[in-house]
């Protein structure tokens, strides 16, 4: 059982790789070019999602596991290589789901605060806070790079990178351990949860006050312009965000089980142990389905994608034609 697991987390791994750098680079070009209909604001928020996205396909797909399953022996495993490859994999990591946390915000904001809206939802203020966010995950995982250490010395070459055993019993270390997992994925899964609760109150209070006074106007059969345009704000919102609390909850189960009931991940059954890999799996494909999501919920988008398919034909034939 265990053998036919690793052989299909061996193909998965392939299968990420090849799927989510294409997908993350199709909508990075399509979403830059600002020909989909969203504000510059939103553009912003979905370019830096997608690119975060990619940067986590590269890291912890290409650079670590399918490193680890198809190159048992590669410069990737000398202990300073090995440790910056950790450091970007929870760098990129922690941006892809900040990132998703800032755009349900954004979104919150847009939705439920029209007063807020004008100031908040704007191309500058969207660059500020990505950038910040970026930064200071970034400044976050610096400690990691010194929380390793060699697993071999061969010919005054450090190899492989293991943690310290001070990691596990320092309390520096360990209060760090601790706000590290809370940072990702306790918080921000808490938090998209509270906004969308929030978003979704709004919304209902908002739709039964606007019928109450269209109904008082039963003369007019006019369309709800800004209802239409909440809406379409709405699916996309609702749709990233449940993406990230479905293929995150896993994991989060897992660090809740092992966490509540002090259990060391290294001690896990075989159950547990596919569990944990199940979550990680589940995790990493989440940064494959937001492009998926525009190609669904924005019309726009999927034109793009379709020009883009035909213009390499249609290029090919003007050649020929000539």
């Amino acid at each position: 059982m265990q053998n036919l697991f690793y052989s299909i987390r061996k193909i998965y791994c392939l299968f990420l790789a090849v799927i989510g750098v294409t997908v993350n680079l199709v909508a990075i070009v399509i979403l830059s070019r600002g020909k989909c209909g969203l504000s510059t604001c939103t553009t912003r928020y979905l370019v830096s999602m997608a690119t975060a996205d990619l940067l986590v396909i590269i890291t912890a797909d290409i650079l670590y596991q399918i490193n680890i399953y198809y190159f048992p022996v590669s410069f990737l495993y000398i202990t300073p290589v090995c440790v910056i490859t950790l450091i970007l994999t929870s760098a990129a990591t922690d941006c892809s789901v900040w990132f998703t946390v800032t755009f349900t915000f954004d979104r919150f904001v847009a939705i439920c605060c029209k007063n807020l809206k004008t100031k908040y939802c704007t191309k500058k203020i969207a660059t500020v806070v990505l950038a910040t966010t970026s930064i200071l995950l970034c400044l976050k995982n610096i400690p990691f790079y010194f929380a390793y250490e060699p697993g071999k010395i061969i010919n005054n070459v450090p190899w492989f990178c293991f943690r310290k055993s001070s990691y596990y019993t320092e309390p520096g270390w360990m209060g760090f351990n601790v706000f590290d997992k809370i940072l990702i994925p306790l918080l921000p899964f808490a938090l998209i949860l509270l906004l969308n609760a929030l978003t979704v109150r709004h919304i209902l209070v908002a739709s039964r006050v606007r019928e109450g006074l269209r109904g008082q106007d039963k003369g007019e059969n006019h369309r709800d312009t800004e209802m239409e345009s909440r809406k379409k704000s709405m699916i996309l919102l609702f749709a990233i965000s449940g993406s990230f609390i479905l293929l995150w909850l896993t994991y989060v189960a897992e660090f809740l089980y092992y966490s509540i009931r002090g259990i060391d991940p290294k001690d896990y059954k075989h159950f547990e142990y596919i569990v944990k890999h199940v979550g990680i799996m589940l995790a990493n494909l989440n940064c494959c389905t937001n492009t998926f999501i525009y190609g669904v919920t924005q019309s726009k988008f999927r034109e793009q994608v379709k020009s883009a398919v035909k213009y390499p034909v249609t290029s090919i034939i003007q050649l020929i034609n000539k």
